[in-house]
């Protein structure tokens, strides 16, 4: 009796899970993935996408850590727990081909401002120079509105609030009250890119606040 093949390639899985590491890695150091928080994933292929298994501290991140899911979600290759909020990741795969690459992390900025807007539902960004880190944004003179969901266990509800709102706009990323950033990209290379802009960005609202110049 033979093993069936695997029905993704385990030399592209192996490259993803190298890339989720080190740049994994990265983001932990800077604090923005405390205690077991987060989940990050890359595209493996059109049906596949690789993401880090549930509970695993992210600074610490080793091969078996990675797994694989379908795009609904389900497990594929190894019976291991896929993030709790792994939808949220493959309805991005789903409906956008070429979206690659998910990042999701819980930096202190991030989860203040996620508390902070929630009540008014969003966070307008405008005339800040690093708008046009974002893809698509080529002037200072626009503005952006980062949504923020309600926190849920329920991620049918999360993702279906999700893909109504991308109905309306084109969306690089989204805040989820009292928990974390979702951002996205092409790559890894872009999501990173896009993570980190929203996170300068954010702090400087707060700080804004802070000084009583906010609104």
């Amino acid at each position: 009796m033979t093993d069936q093949p695997l029905p993704y390639d385990p030399a592209a899985l192996q490259a993803c899970a190298s890339a989720l590491i080190s740049n994994v890695r990265e983001l932990a150091q800077a604090g923005w993935t405390p205690a077991t928080s987060s989940n990050f994933s890359l595209r493996l292929d059109q049906a596949h996408a690789a993401i880090t298994v549930s509970g695993r501290d992210k600074g610490r991140l080793v091969e078996d850590d990675i797994m694989v899911v379908d795009l609904d979600g389900r497990a594929v290759g190894r019976p291991l727990k896929p993030s709790a909020e792994t939808l949220l990741h493959t309805q991005l795969y789903r409906r956008f081909p070429g979206v690659g690459c998910v990042l999701h992390t819980h930096s202190r900025t991030q989860t203040v401002a996620s508390r902070l807007y929630a009540p008014q539902g969003n966070l307008r960004l405008e005339g800040y120079e690093l708008l046009k880190a974002f893809e698509g944004n080529t002037t200072h003179e626009t503005a952006i509105d980062v949504p923020v969901f309600a926190n849920t266990q329920d991620m049918g509800v999360l993702s279906a609030q999700v893909d109504a709102l991308l109905d309306r706009q084109p969306l690089w990323g989204y805040l989820i009250d009292g928990h974390g950033l979702y951002a996205w990209g092409r790559d890894m290379a872009q999501a990173r890119r896009h993570l980190e802009a929203f996170e300068f960005l954010l702090g400087c609202e707060l700080e804004l606040r802070r000084l009583g110049a906010g609104a």
